[in-house]
């Protein structure tokens, strides 16, 4: 039975599944915005711990701006990708990684709460952060434009009905986040959350779209046949739009300070 999104951390199967994709993962997952890599580096840390790195799309970023910055991640081939990067890694469930006594100016977690149990990441959170330091995490809608969607819209229904609405606002998940952000609020280790939202356009070729849908985790769990007949159905769709996805993001970002 599918998990809610506010227990997909429970789900370490699904959690898992980026591993086997870790070469297309790096390849056509999207970065984050230039915008928020310079307001993180703006806060001027010294020791940036980047939890959930996966190959590195948020701390190579980071690491280009002159900081110091540690990954923590759970698959090793996903880490391995990342040291390929020139980044630090060490493997670990961010809930039982052992810091040995290491502190940081900044802990951040692009796209990856959702896999860390959120009271026990909270708590460890404040344990691995100075007072002062501030945990920024951050996570990326992408929407469709309407006309793709509505290409879209179909294929989906047939070859894979359970995620017709992945490329639409997710409702379940913001409330996910919400009640995410309400645990950093609750707890005394922490100011108030503020949150802030950049938004951005980003244009894909066919090729690059159907890399990308490839690695997301819905997708991943349709099994080999089911998930090849949705690609193909969609490169055949893409190719009669005229080659080109057009989509919206908006990256938010959820900041609190170690009180």
């Amino acid at each position: 039975m599918p998990h809610a999104p506010q227990e997909l951390h429970l789900d370490h199967e699904r959690a898992g599944s980026f591993g086997s994709v870790a070469e297309q993962y790096d390849r056509y997952r999207l970065t984050y915005p230039r915008e928020l890599i310079d307001d993180l580096a703006g806060l001027q840390p010294t020791k940036v711990l980047d939890v959930g790195c996966g190959t590195g799309k948020a701390t190579v970023a980071l690491a280009e701006r002159g900081l110091s910055v540690l990954g923590v991640e759970l698959d090793e081939r996903m880490a391995q990708v990342a040291r390929s990067h020139g980044v630090a890694v060490e493997v670990a469930a961010f809930e039982s990684w052992d810091a040995a006594g290491r502190t940081f100016d900044v802990v951040t977690c692009g796209d990856a709460w959702h896999w860390i149990d959120p009271v026990r990441g909270v708590a460890k959170a404040a344990e691995v952060l100075n007072v002062g330091g501030t945990i920024a995490r951050f996570w990326t809608s992408t929407v469709l434009s309407e006309a793709v969607s509505a290409a879209f819209d179909p294929i989906y229904r047939r070859y894979a009905p359970e995620i017709a609405q992945v490329w639409r606002p997710a409702q379940n998940m913001s409330r996910f986040h919400a009640s995410s952000a309400d645990l950093f609020e609750r707890s005394s280790a922490f100011s108030p959350v503020e949150m802030r939202s950049y938004q951005w356009k980003h244009s894909f070729a066919g090729d690059e779209w159907i890399g990308l849908a490839a690695t997301i985790s819905d997708h991943q769990r349709l099994g080999t046949e089911r998930l090849t007949a949705l690609l193909q159905a969609l490169r055949t769709r893409i190719e009669e739009l005229g080659g080109t996805v057009h989509a919206h993001h908006e990256t938010y970002v959820l900041l609190a300070q170690r009180v």
